[in-house]
């Protein structure tokens, strides 16, 4: 490493160089020559010539013995060429020995850094650990010191007191994160006591300072007599002072008295009873305040004389005076705490004076519309209550409806039991008086019946001859809205004990039919529409029976035809009034009585066979010890149905039959029929009936169309009785001809065709054709001449 390497000559310096040495030689020996002098002698002619003959063969030799020189130089410089370039090479195989070896330990020392590099970080990672983790532990002793200091309670409203808590919150989320350390579960309780600590401190701070306020402004309103303006701002302004900051100090507690949206610690039972005591303090503060003035107020409103005996008067004062206190509230309560907690069961304890007063009064009101009239008030004014400059999306808002509910619901209730004492003693304990069943109705005038539908009555199609199925409801036009009974149509004075008279436009109305329409209208949408269906099907089912209780009794009194047309009339008014009612299906409570099965167990032991076999199976057998299924309840629509088809049924036989009574299976079978008599007598009765028939249905049915498909019904009938009746004779005289009793073709060819006696017919019932006074008499010769 330490030798110095030579810089190589080229081939042409060597010869710069001869030439240099030769012209050297040249210069000397002619300095010698002179200096030699001149020949004297043949010695010295030797001594001369000797070097002079060899100069001269050197001189001839010169260029030659240059170039030898020449290559030898070049030999020499060659040969320490390769010397040099041998040393080189060594030199260089040494150093590649030594690069390589720099290179392993250059290699061997960058492993060492980087592991001490490595070692080095996981150093700074865990002392960077430790001391984060000591950090968590370190806050223990200056938190400690700084709550348990005389006057730890002056710094609740400052910051470093909100940094505090943040602190332990981080120390109680580290050591929930970190179980598995030594001391974790025992710093955990301790920073939750301190954090306790913090909070309760928060929570003396916010009491004693609201308690202050209260004290001052309890102390100016005791002292003079204040007018509502400054009352209003000893009550409202005075406690906004202030209100912001204790806010966010009662905020530390809330929000670690709820869980956290996104992480964090979770609510603690003890943390929301801290939260619970600032509600129940602020609403205890305030009730002593405003109570009293409450109180004071709903007393004055109740004794007032418009008021006083008004109970809807006194609700809408009433109410709407603590509406406005309940705002008020609201609007203050947000101003002290964020949302709602806690705040209704306050304003429910503020709205206590006006139940105290508004319970009594709904409890003893009789008037059933007053109580209608108080439920109105209450769910169109102020169960969709909101601020009229309010945004609909701010969720912020006070839900007044929810205080004022049980108010609804006492009401509600209230007017339920009185439509229920209705329905008992005007419905169904009703006891008809000998004018309500006088049916049918005197001095009805058909003509103005006839004048109040001005639409064409079109007949029915038919659709075969003879109709033998069994008739179909009318259909009658129903009203879109009920028949309401309005205040004005109830005399002041009434003595009657509900407090409504019936209306004087519905005289011909059973009244039990009059006080369910009645029923129906007043309490509809004012409660509970599952309570109003189940309250409208016992009304209609009631009704009903009422009616029919009632038919039974005309019945004999008038004549059955009356009873039926009474009951359909009744029935199909019903029926239509119901549909604007919008009354659902109502599923029965089916309930299942284990009477016999009680009876059944005690006769077993009183036996002593109560664990015999052969007795078990002997009462499973015959379903003794199983449970009966009672059901009481009918759907009151499909009752009313049934019950409407089954009087048109009815009505429809029973005058088909007074029709056909000449041609009935029993007259057919006497020994004395004559056909062609049963023909006469079936004319003349069905010429007699028809008109009868359409002043019966005058006397009862309003509507043109439901009296047009009742004949039609009629009709139908009567073809339905001759086509029985033709069949049978007939089939009675082919079963004479076969036996050889000579049974004749008179009598037989006396009977009509179906055909003939079905154009007939349409021409006796004229089914759609609207008669009036002119043509009355046309239609009844026309009828007779036909007949005849």
């Amino acid at each position: 490493m330490g030798k110095s390497l030579r810089s190589t000559k080229s081939y042409s310096d060597f010869q710069k160089l001869e030439r240099t040495k030769a012209s050297s030689r040249s210069h000397k020996n002619e300095e010698n020559g002179n200096e030699t002098g001149q020949v004297l002698t043949e010695l010295d002619f030797v001594e001369w010539f000797g070097p002079k003959e060899a100069e001269l063969s050197n001189s001839s030799d010169e260029e030659y013995q240059l170039y030898l020189d020449q290559l030898r130089l070049s030999e020499s410089h060659l040969d320490s060429l390769l010397s040099i370039s041998s040393s080189s090479l060594s030199l260089l195989a040494s150093l590649s020995e030594s690069f390589k070896s720099v290179e392993s330990q250059t290699t061997e020392f960058r492993v060492r850094c980087e592991g001490l590099l490595e070692e080095q970080k996981q150093a700074i990672a865990l002392a960077d650990d430790l001391g984060e983790n000591l950090q968590h532990y370190n806050y223990l002793d200056p938190i400690t010191r700084r709550l348990n200091a005389p006057g730890a309670g002056k710094f609740v409203r400052g910051k470093e007191f909100s940094d505090m808590l943040k602190t332990l919150d981080g120390c109680l989320d580290y050591m929930r994160l970190h179980p598995a350390q030594s001391e974790a579960q025992t710093y955990q309780s301790r920073y939750r006591s301190l954090l306790t600590r913090a909070l309760t401190l928060i929570r003396v701070h916010f009491v004693i300072s609201l308690r202050e306020v209260a004290t001052d402004v309890s102390k100016r309103i005791s002292e003079r007599q204040l007018n509502e303006n400054t009352m209003s701002t000893l009550l409202y302004a005075k406690f906004r002072v202030g209100a912001s900051d204790l806010k966010s100090v009662g905020q530390e507690i809330r929000k670690r008295a709820a869980p956290l949206d996104g992480g964090g610690i979770g609510g603690q039972a003890e943390y929301q009873s801290l939260m619970n005591e600032l509600y129940t303090n602020y609403a205890i503060t305030r009730g002593k305040l405003v109570l009293p003035i409450v109180r004071k107020k709903i007393g004055e409103i109740a004794m007032a004389p418009s008021t006083a005996k008004e109970l809807v008067a006194f609700a809408r004062r009433s109410i709407g005076y603590i509406r406005g206190i309940c705002f008020d509230e609201y609007e203050l309560w947000r101003e002290w705490f964020e949302g709602e907690d806690g705040l209704y069961e306050f304003l429910e304890s503020v709205c206590e004076p006006l139940y105290e007063h508004l319970r009594p009064r709904v409890k003893h009101e009789s008037q059933l519309l007053k109580l209608c009239e108080l439920c109105t008030l209450l769910q169109t004014r102020y169960m969709q209550d909101q601020e009229e400059d309010s945004d609909p999306s701010d969720s912020a808002q006070l839900n007044f409806s929810s205080l004022i509910m049980p108010a609804l619901k006492e009401a509600q209730t209230r007017l339920v039991f009185k439509a229920q004492a209705i329905l008992r003693d005007e419905i169904q304990n009703y006891r008809p008086k000998p004018e309500d069943l006088d049916y049918p109705p005197k001095g009805r005038s058909t003509l103005s019946i006839r004048k109040k539908s001005k639409d064409p009555v079109m007949s029915g199609r038919k659709d075969s001859l003879v109709q033998k199925e069994t008739p179909k409801v009318p259909t009658t036009p129903l009203p879109k809205t009920p028949v309401i009974v309005d205040d004005s149509e109830f005399g002041v004075g009434s003595d009657h004990r509900w407090g409504f008279e019936p209306e004087r436009t519905l005289d011909d109305w059973y009244p039990t039919l009059r006080k369910a329409i009645w029923l129906l209208s007043r309490i509809y949408r004012l409660v509970n529409s599952t309570v109003f269906d189940d309250l409208a099907h016992q009304i209609v089912h009631q009704t009903t029976l009422s009616l029919h209780q009632a038919a039974k009794q005309i019945s004999p009194k008038s004549s059955p035809a009356n009873a039926q047309l009474f009951l359909i009339k009744h029935l199909l008014i019903l029926k239509s009034q119901i549909v604007a009612f919008d009354i659902e299906f109502v599923n029965p409570h089916i309930p299942l009585d284990f009477s016999n099965m009680a009876t059944t167990f005690w006769e077993l032991l009183s036996r002593g066979t109560l664990f015999n076999p052969r007795d078990l199976m002997r009462f499973v057998s015959d379903a003794s010890l199983l449970p009966r299924v009672v059901n009481n309840m009918v759907d009151a629509k499909s009752e009313l149905d049934g019950r409407l088809r089954t009087v048109i049924n009815d009505f429809t036989i029973s005058a088909a039959a007074r029709m056909t009574a000449s041609i009935a299976s029993s007259a057919t079978q006497a020994r004395s029929f004559d056909a062609h008599s049963a023909m006469k007598a079936l004319s003349e009765g069905v010429q007699r009936e028809v008109p009868l028939l359409r002043s019966m249905l005058d006397n009862y049915i309003d509507d043109l169309r439901t009296k047009e498909a009742l004949v039609r019904a009629v009709l139908d009938q009567v073809m339905g009785n001759y086509e029985t009746f033709s069949e049978s004779f007939r089939q009675a005289a082919r079963e004479a001809i076969g036996k050889g009793k000579g049974a004749g073709n008179g009598e037989e060819d006396a009977l009509w065709d179906l055909e003939t006696f079905a154009e007939w017919a349409e021409g006796v019932f004229k089914v759609g054709v609207v008669v009036d006074g002119n043509s009355e008499g046309k239609r009844r010769a026309s009828s007779e001449s036909s007949g005849s």
